[in-house]
């Protein structure tokens, strides 16, 4: 016989990081609370003894994408699904007078000391030269890769090096001052992501479980740094197959770049805001990738106008001349720079980067499916803010995740040319945020 469910350790962990993020006392979607006894028991959400017939483990048991399926996108592991039918079926039992807050559960066990960075990196280094042929820029090919041990896939498109105008025209529509000074700069050549990352790609990196890590030992991929487990529901039910990930700090989005570099062998990061823009424009000088006409612009990016209030699958909407999807729209994209509201001056002409030293602001490109069409012009630009992090209950604040940020996401480069040991460090670990 199973030992009794304690409620404190085993049920509350449960509902607090799965449920409260939208079924709460300030935030009871569809009228639902679940965190009171006496919120559980109404509207026979639970009936003490009889879990088949309560509503709570019925939706929990709904296959994701049907009616009602909780939570949103996905299916709690089967091994919580039985904790709440065996709470259920020994009587819900509730401790008297107990309130569930976002902060209820217990702080997360500390996790053993990763490798020192550095080493780790430098194995990361040798792993990738050993994986990788030689090549020029004319040998560089559109290619596709499965993340191993899944099913999760994601394209890679070549863009070509070369010079190109940074930054926008005083005559511009809608050009704000951070925008300038234009500059000519020179880009190397580099792949970028067709699409933006995906919430498929993205889990594997958030949960090692669903990367089957557990079973196929990697002592590499094992001591990249992961995120802490989100305490809401992070799609908010906006969808998970073939939708963009979203949410996520720079700091989370440089080690998911580490992290499928570690898997695939070849090397991957954020792109620069240059590379950024260099890549959107793909060869044009207007405003936007298609021209200067915004009415045009609900045929290549979902945004204000069209989006229906959330994020759209990638690559429903037409690419830019250089095959690339969603570079206007749908979410933002984290780059690797420093946010300078004064713009573009003391930039390198060649690969210019300008190197986080404080953890806000970030550059952030391509405007959202919240946005209006002006924020969606190539040269637009966004700074990170720390009100990204508002509703994050935890004090400290994490520095994995922006709850408030919905609209963004990232995108990844592969440089032609492989960078060094130190270099790969640098990209990794780019304005790492330090919070108090």
């Amino acid at each position: 016989m199973s030992a009794a469910v304690d409620f404190e350790t085993q049920v509350q962990p449960i509902l607090t990081k799965q449920c409260l993020g939208c079924h709460r006392e300030g935030n009871s979607l569809g009228n639902v609370r679940l965190d009171s006894k006496a919120a559980l028991m109404q509207k026979a959400l639970v009936i003490a003894g009889k879990p088949e017939q309560s509503v709570l483990y019925q939706v929990l048991e709904l296959p994701p994408g049907k009616p009602k399926a909780m939570p949103p996108g996905r299916q709690l592991a089967k091994e919580d699904r039985d904790v709440i039918r065996q709470w259920i079926a020994e009587g819900a039992i509730w401790p008297e007078g107990r309130v569930l807050t976002m902060s209820s559960s217990p702080a997360p066990a500390k996790a053993a000391p990763a490798k020192d960075e550095r080493e780790l990196v430098k194995q990361l280094h040798a792993r990738i030269l050993a994986n990788t042929k030689e090549k020029t820029e004319a040998d560089m090919k559109p290619y596709k890769v499965t993340i191993p041990n899944s099913e999760a896939t994601f394209e890679m498109v070549p863009i070509p090096g070369g010079e190109f105008v940074m930054g926008t025209p005083e005559s511009e529509a809608g050009r704000k001052p951070d925008e300038g000074p234009q500059r000519k700069v020179k880009i190397s050549p580099f792949w970028m992501g067709k699409y933006e990352v995906t919430w498929d790609e993205y889990r594997l990196f958030m949960f090692s479980q669903l990367a089957k890590e557990d079973i196929n030992k990697d002592p590499l991929v094992d001591a990249i740094s992961r995120p802490t487990r989100p305490y809401v529901e992070m799609s908010f039910g906006m969808g998970i197959n073939g939708y963009p990930a979203i949410s996520m700090t720079q700091h989370a989005a440089n080690k998911f770049a580490e992290w499928v570099s570690a898997k695939t062998g070849h090397f991957y990061r954020l792109p620069t805001e240059a590379e950024w823009e260099y890549a959107c424009r793909a060869g044009t000088t207007t405003a936007y990738s298609f021209g200067d006409d915004p009415s045009q612009l609900g045929e290549y990016a979902w945004y204000a106008d069209n989006s229906e209030g959330k994020y759209q699958k990638v690559g429903t909407k037409k690419p830019n001349p250089w095959g690339l999807h969603d570079m206007h729209g749908n979410v933002m994209e984290w780059t690797l720079d420093q946010y300078d509201p004064s713009g573009y001056q003391g930039l390198s002409d060649v690969d210019p980067w300008r190197v986080s030293t404080e953890p806000y602001p970030q550059s952030v490109r391509g405007g959202s499916w919240m946005d209006p069409a002006s924020s969606l012009r190539c040269g637009a630009r966004v700074g990170s803010d720390p009100s990204w992090k508002q509703q994050d209950p935890q004090l400290p604040k994490s520095i994995w995740y922006h709850t408030d940020a919905q609209g963004l996401g990232l995108r990844l480069v592969r440089p032609l040319r492989v960078p060094s040991a130190e270099e790969m460090y640098k990209y990794w670990n780019s304005g790492v945020e330090h919070e108090p």
